[in-house]
């Protein structure tokens, strides 16, 4: 069983930054895509962005691209989220998932939940206006 396990979330400030982390515990998580989404209260879980394996390939949710930034350390087993000039709108429970056994090429987009196998437990970020 792979165990996601998020951290980084917090209060900031609108305009702020953050860095989202994601350890894996899986032992293939270099062959695993990474996907971070998010879910604000009363919304439903959308798609932020997601890493090929070998962190070459990037794919952002179209509202997404500019601000937000995915990358990963594969000797780390951990996924990273970087998060600029935040806005409120950005307040939500962070997710990391992973898709365990698919090629980045078997899929045009990485954006549906139903493409990863395991999911973390989230961390909560806040902004502030």
């Amino acid at each position: 069983q792979v165990q996601l396990v998020e951290s980084g979330g917090g209060l900031v400030q609108a305009g702020g930054s953050l860095r989202l982390s994601c350890a894996s515990s899986a032992r293939t998580f270099r062959g695993d895509v990474m996907g971070w989404f998010r879910q604000a209260p009363g919304k439903e879980r959308e798609f932020v962005a997601a890493i090929s394996q070998n962190g070459r390939n990037t794919d952002y949710a179209d509202s997404m691209k500019g601000r937000f930034t995915i990358s990963r350390d594969n000797a780390e087993n951990t996924v990273y989220l970087q998060i600029d000039s935040l806005k409120p709108e950005d307040a939500a429970v962070y997710y990391c998932a992973a898709s365990s056994g698919s090629s980045w090429w078997s899929r045009s987009r990485w954006w549906s939940t139903t493409a990863y196998n395991y999911w973390g437990q989230g961390t909560q970020v806040t902004v502030s206006s």
